[in-house]
C-alpha cells in the first residue's frame, strides 16, 4: 500500500503532503492553495494524480476565473453542456457546469437534481471523452450526496483470465441518450434499444495514453452495447463485467466538506453520487478537461 509522499514548492516554497486513501484509489493532498502553486509543485501533484487517479485538494476558496485558471494547467477546457432547459447555467464563463439541486423561481440553477447518479465515466459517449474532471463543492447537504470513485486499472487486473480472453478485442457503444441522473440530453430523441440509441463506439478494454497500464472502459450501464453481438448475449456479458465493477473494494467513498476540490482521470476512473434530501441546498461547480486522444 502507498504511503505518505511530500512534495516540495508548494504555497511559497512550502511542502504539500500527499496522503493516499488506503482504498484501491485516491489521494489527499495537504498544504497546498491553487491560486498559488508553483510549477514544481504542480508537476509533482500530476504525478500523483497519474499514481492515484483521483486527487482532494481540501479548504480551497476558488472564485469562477480561478477555478478556471487552475484547470487550464491541465489543458484546454470544454464548454459545460447544453442542460435539460436548454440553456447554460453561468454566463460568460461557458467553463464551468453547475451540479445542483437548487431552484430560483421555480428554475433550476444547476443540473443533476438529489437523486442517484449511477456509475458512469463523463462523455464516454463522445468520439474524444474528456481527460479529466474538476468539481469544487460550495454548498452540501449535511448528509448524502457523497461522491464515490472506482479504479478501471483494479477491474481489469481483477476480472478472471477466461474473462479477459473474451472481452480482448470486443467494443461498447457508450450510449448518448440520457446523462447520469437519468435525463434525456438536449436534442436526442429517447430510445431504449442500444443498437440504434446514438452514441460513440470505443474498444472495451483501453491502455492509458500516460501510464500505459490496461483498463476496463464500461462508460456507464444503460444503453450500452457490446458491438457484433446478440442483443442478449451482450446484456449477459455486461452484466457479468458489471457484477466485478461494482464491488466496493475497487472503490473509494468521498464525503465532502465546503472548500473540497476533487480531481478525476476520466479516462481510468467511473464514479457516482448518492441521493440527498431535496430540502438540502447542493451546489458545485464543474470544469473538464479536453481529451487528446481516443481511447485505444
Amino acid at each position: 500500500m502507498s504511503t505518505e509522499t511530500e512534495v516540495t514548492g508548494g504555497v511559497s516554497g512550502g511542502p504539500t503532503h500527499v496522503v493516499p486513501t488506503g482504498a484501491a484509489l485516491g489521494a489527499t493532498v495537504i498544504g497546498v492553495d491553487l491560486k498559488d502553486l508553483e510549477e514544481v509543485a504542480f508537476a509533482r501533484i500530476m504525478q500523483a494524480w497519474r499514481d492515484h487517479l483521483v486527487l482532494l485538494f481540501r479548504d480551497q476558496t476558488l472564485s469562477d476565473h480561478e477555478l478556471i485558471a487552475f484547470s487550464r494547467r491541465l489543458g484546454d477546457l470544454d464548454w459545460a453542456p447544453i442542460q435539460e432547459t436548454g440553456r447554460r447555467f453561468v454566463d460568460g464563463l461557458p467553463e464551468i457546469y453547475i451540479v445542483s439541486n437548487v431552484k430560483v423561481n421555480g428554475e433550476p440553477i444547476g443540473s443533476l437534481g438529489d437523486g442517484e447518479a449511477v456509475w458512469h465515466t463523463d462523455m464516454s459517449y463522445l468520439d474524444l471523452p474528456p481527460k479529466a474532471s474538476m468539481l469544487y463543492s460550495l454548498e452540501i447537504p449535511s448528509s448524502g450526496g457523497n461522491t464515490s470513485f472506482s479504479s478501471m486499472y483494479a477491474i481489469y487486473d481483477a476480472l478472471p483470465g477466461k474473462l479477459k480472453d473474451r472481452i480482448a478485442g470486443l467494443k461498447i457503444k457508450h450510449d448518448g441518450t440520457y446523462n447520469s441522473g437519468g435525463y434525456v440530453r438536449q436534442g436526442v430523441t429517447p430510445t431504449d434499444d442500444p443498437r440504434t440509441s446514438p452514441g460513440a463506439v470505443h474498444p472495451l478494454v483501453c491502455t492509458h495514453p500516460d501510464t500505459r497500464k490496461r483498463m476496463l472502459y464500461l462508460g456507464r450501464r444503460r444503453n450500452a452495447y457490446i458491438a457484433g453481438l446478440d442483443l442478449a448475449d451482450s446484456e449477459a456479458l455486461l452484466n457479468e463485467l458489471w457484477s466485478y465493477a461494482v464491488l466496493p473494494q475497487f472503490a473509494w467513498e468521498h464525503v465532502w466538506r465546503v472548500g473540497d476540490l476533487v480531481l478525476w482521470d476520466n479516462r481510468c476512473t467511473m464514479h457516482r453520487r448518492d441521493a440527498f434530501d431535496p430540502k438540502q441546498r447542493r451546489i458545485m461547480h464543474r470544469t473538464q478537461v479536453k481529451g487528446d486522444a481516443r481511447p485505444v
